[in-house]
């Protein structure tokens, strides 16, 4: 059996690479560090005041604070919540990255976040919220969607999806942004292929 070659292996990693999807790893990543580094606590960055400044909270977005739905999806209450996270968007991301473009990827993740804040500023305006999971949510309802124009099978997506509603039942976690990301994700998505040109074939 002959070994890929080293150039052959380092062009299917290129392919398989989502820069937007580390790009937004590497933000979330720095806003930990910078939030843990203000709050002098590796473990709760939530005493930050830039956590403070940044995070939703339906009070102050009331007071026009609005730039907190955006902010928000980019902080992180401790380690394990910045791990789940990053990871779920490092699986789920590269796959939606490669089959929507860079641009159209992007626009689907803020969007999500957004949709997953609004959701979460309506039903529990009075939580403090933050987390990229209503992002995450987002790109599972965006992977629905795909899977479905693509006639996959979605037992596999059915079964993530289970797992993480029971956990979005657990105390401390926003059913409702979750939800709201999810929606928003595959709404996004649906209208992003609609408008999408046909790729052209010689």
């Amino acid at each position: 059996m002959r070994r890929p070659s080293v150039a052959r292996t380092t062009a299917y990693r290129a392919r398989n690479f989502g820069v937007v999807t580390v790009g937004l790893i590497a933000i979330n990543v720095v806003m930990y560090v910078v939030t843990a580094a203000t709050a002098h606590s590796l473990t709760n960055p939530s005493g930050s005041p830039v956590f403070f400044d940044l995070a939703l909270y339906g009070p102050f977005v009331d007071a026009g604070q609005y730039w907190r739905l955006l902010t928000t999806a980019f902080l992180h209450f401790g380690l394990t919540h910045l791990a789940v996270n990053m990871f779920s968007l490092y699986i789920i991301g590269n796959s939606i990255e490669q089959a929507l473009g860079k641009v159209r990827y992007g626009a689907l993740y803020l969007l999500s976040g957004l949709g997953a804040s609004g959701a979460a500023y309506l039903f529990t305006p009075n939580s403090l919220v933050a987390g990229a999971s209503g992002a995450v949510f987002g790109l599972l309802g965006g992977a629905a969607v795909l899977m479905v124009r693509n006639k996959a099978n979605l037992r596999p997506l059915i079964s993530i999806l289970a797992l993480n509603i029971v956990i979005s039942l657990l105390p401390g976690i926003s059913l409702s942004a979750h939800v709201g990301g999810f929606i928003t994700g595959a709404v996004v998505t649906y209208l992003l292929l609609l408008t999408r040109k046909p790729s052209r074939r010689s």
